[in-house]
């Protein structure tokens, strides 16, 4: 019998065997602020986005403390493609950051939201005619991306008595892969120093930053020591042989949160370097420079401030798989059910929940937390978490550990705050509502789930085609 299970199983087998091996139970997650899952799910519905307004300001001001202590001339920007929702930008603006947008409409909200032109940072491949047009008139800071833009923005400001500050994107090799080169010119070849001379001998235009996005979840800080390294040799390059000191250098985003990646080890604690090793990583390069040439450095962080405080709550809605309890009159002899969860391809309990990849997209990429919201007295086993929608791709956790669950147990999905509210899409099922709880422990409604009205309201039935 062993001998011919040799080489034939899959990697777990011997765990699967072992009824303890995957510990006594597995924790739960009873609340979030002082707020119990299942009264959440009670009030609201299910499923449910939840915000903690009280995580989302300590990551904020631990960030904030972590680089202005080691380097007092430093700038914080929103990322809003990272979480668009009025609340979360409003709560950074509270803060003191300012905003960065990377498209029309996120131009359009955040002046929406009050923040100034001279307040938005504009990044982004394209940015159209019109939005370029009133983003010059009303003074935001335009990192531009290409040969074209700047065609563009030079025709637009054509004539101007005083200058547009403005930035160039960059692309380098910090020693990471893969290189972002989509975005921005290229540094190695001086395509970035012909851009930025082009931009000083215009009357209509000031060179006011440069600035690089290396990438996203970058796990090594010293790939931000290599960026500003490289930024600082080409901004001593623009004042040698054009006489213009930069006055803003710009790291962009990509700090990491306390997630992991499939096929990580874990913990997150263990293996996600902390904000401060990035922080040492950048200021050790500008604090050499003498106080007088001392940039401005401003950074965009996005996914390490927000990704933590965000949940999705999930209702387990049907249960399948052979974990689920036999019924005696099924022909399967004990024994056989037995060697069957032990030999079988699949062994893993399935759950089917009312959320899935439609509401987490980054779920293709990242390792969800997922917990249920009461102690469960068994032993985890191997257990597989579908979504609710209809196609075989919907898979929330290919494998997590959990207790026996029933129809109606809830799960907090976790951190899930960083591009999941932005990146969902209506397919087939309503987006659900989303909830922020306040600093005193106060949930509150700040977007209602979708009806029918809202999906349909943009669309026009031919009368032809409408019943009458």
């Amino acid at each position: 019998m062993i001998s011919g299970e040799l080489g034939s199983n899959n990697p777990n087998a011997a765990v699967d065997r072992n009824y303890y091996a995957r510990g006594m139970h597995v924790p739960a997650l009873f609340e979030i602020d002082g707020n119990p899952i299942p009264a959440l799910v009670a009030e609201f519905g299910s499923p449910l986005f939840v915000f903690s307004e009280h995580t989302l300001r300590n990551k904020a001001r631990h960030a904030r403390e972590a680089f202005k202590r080691r380097y007092p001339k430093t700038s914080f920007a929103w990322s809003f493609k990272t979480n668009s929702l009025n609340s979360i930008c409003c709560i950074l603006r509270q803060e003191g950051w300012i905003a960065e947008v990377v498209s029309d409409f996120e131009y359009e909200k955040a002046r929406a939201l009050g923040f100034a032109g001279s307040e938005i940072v504009f990044n982004g491949p394209y940015k159209p005619r019109h939005i370029l047009e009133r983003a010059i008139e009303e003074g935001a800071l335009l990192h531009i991306d290409n040969w074209d833009e700047l065609n563009l923005i030079e025709e637009l400001t054509k004539g101007r008595k005083q200058p547009l500050d403005v930035g160039i994107r960059v692309w380098l090799d910090a020693g990471i892969r893969p290189v972002w080169s989509k975005f921005g010119f290229a540094l190695a070849n001086g395509e970035a120093e012909r851009a930025a001379a082009r931009i000083v001998k215009n009357p209509g235009l000031r060179l006011h930053t440069l600035h690089t996005h290396i990438g996203t979840y970058i796990l090594a800080p010293e790939a931000y020591r290599n960026a500003t390294q490289k930024l600082l040799a080409l901004r001593d390059a623009i004042h040698e042989h054009h006489h213009h000191l930069v006055e803003c250098l710009d790291l962009g985003g990509g700090f990491p949160s306390n997630s992991l990646l499939h096929g990580m080890a874990g913990p997150a604690e263990q293996v996600v370097p902390p904000i401060e090793a990035y922080a040492d990583a950048i200021t050790e390069v500008l604090n050499r420079l003498p106080e007088k040439k001392r940039p401005l450095l401003r950074l965009e962080s996005g996914r390490h401030i927000v990704d933590e405080a965000g949940y999705l709550l999930t209702s387990i809605v049907a249960v399948k798989g052979m974990h689920r309890s036999r019924v005696e009159a099924e022909s399967l002899s004990a024994r056989d059910y037995k060697e069957q969860l032990i030999l079988g391809e699949d062994p893993k309990v399935s759950y089917i929940a009312d959320a899935g990849i439609n509401l987490l997209y980054t779920a293709a990429w990242y390792r969800f937390d997922v917990r249920p919201s009461r102690l469960i007295a068994a032993a985890p086993v191997p257990s597989r978490i579908y979504g609710s929608l209809c196609m075989a791709i919907d898979v929330i956790r290919e494998q997590v550990d959990l207790p026996p669950l029933e129809i109606g147990d809830v799960l907090s999905v976790h951190p899930v705050g960083a591009y999941n509210v932005g990146q969902s899409m209506q397919f087939i099922a309503y987006r659900p509502a989303i909830v922020l709880i306040d600093e005193n422990g106060m949930p509150e409604l700040i977007k209602p789930a979708e009806s029918l009205d809202d999906v349909q309201r943009l669309e026009r039935l031919p009368a032809r085609l409408a019943v009458t």
